[in-house]
């Protein structure tokens, strides 16, 4: 009497799970191109290290490094602005990222990888021709798992400090492109 209507007869498949990343530190290496408001744009690098809050959340400290030459100023103002012709440029930052797009980056009929687009925003410090600022950072970038521990990302950033180069305090916003 309690016996089912219908008796399922169904083969069960084996499943194969995805292997996504489950590492929650990340530690890379990175370098592209960082424009200083009035300055133009130099290759910068450096180091970048990261923890996965959760999946969608992750704080990360970056150290980076650029060259600043002051060659546009020279061809107006005899002696440029800095006694050597170039600055070295160097900021550190902590910041936050949500991964705003997380899913698979599909190449071809049988082939995806995981990946991520998110947004990064944080407060750190810029050291430049002897000033040493607070700075904020705000950015957009792309992340490829290309390995379960080898990723590929791609970073744009807009790095806001003050500076007072010719006299004036301003606020400038400086671009850096990079990957690592």
């Amino acid at each position: 009497p309690n016996e089912p209507v219908v008796v399922p007869q169904v083969d069960r498949r084996e499943v194969k799970l995805p292997r996504f990343p489950s590492n929650d530190f990340e530690v890379g290496l990175f370098g592209g191109a960082y424009s200083v408001q009035n300055f133009g744009a130099s290759i910068a690098g450096g180091l970048r290290l990261g923890y996965h809050i959760t999946e969608d959340y992750f704080v990360e400290a970056a150290l980076g490094t650029t060259r600043v030459k002051d060659e546009a100023f020279r061809r107006v103002l005899p002696g440029g602005i800095f006694p050597t012709g170039s600055e070295r440029l160097q900021y550190a930052n902590l910041s936050l990222g949500v991964n705003l797009l997380p899913g698979e980056l599909f190449l071809g009929p049988g082939r995806a990888l995981p990946s991520s687009i998110y947004l990064i925003g944080g407060v750190g410090t810029t050291r430049f021709a002897g000033q040493r600022q607070q700075s904020f950072n705000l950015g957009l970038g792309a992340k490829v798992y290309l390995r379960d521990w080898l990723a590929l990302r791609v970073d744009m950033r807009d790095h806001i400090y003050s500076l007072d180069l010719l006299g004036k305090r301003e606020s400038t916003q400086n671009l850096e492109l990079s990957t690592g």
